[in-house]
């Protein structure tokens, strides 16, 4: 990931927003909806978040923010990714939007010209 995450064992829900870049609100709604993040609880409540968590917690935003898919596209891309490769890697191959507008935009051209050959052939 691009975001340097400290060296501490636990982080605290403010914490894990400030590195996240998103709302605690935000953190505990994806709780509720991947069952993979799993803070530790405090006799006082207070959620600890484990390194995995906050790993996993920016690849859901890269996912969900960056990639485009909705919470149940990246909870079943999470769910189907049991490969040895880390997903992070995987994420980072996938092509970006720009590079799709970029495509989309090329193929566009080249139906323009195959639609002027054939509009001259008729």
């Amino acid at each position: 990931m691009t975001k340097q995450i400290p060296d501490k064992l636990h982080f605290k829900i403010g914490e894990v927003s400030k590195i996240a870049s998103v709302a605690p609100h935000v953190l505990r709604y994806w709780e509720s909806e991947f069952s993979a993040i799993q803070p530790k609880r405090m006799g006082s409540k207070q959620r600890l978040y484990r390194r995995a968590d906050v790993e996993l917690i920016l690849t859901i935003k890269q996912l969900l923010h960056e990639q485009g898919y909705t919470i149940a596209g990246a909870r079943k891309l999470l769910a189907e990714n049991t490969s040895s490769e880390p997903l992070a890697n995987s994420l980072t191959e996938m092509p970006q939007p720009a590079e799709f507008d970029k495509q989309l935009g090329s193929i566009k051209q080249e139906l323009l010209a195959l639609k002027k050959i054939l509009a001259k052939k008729n």
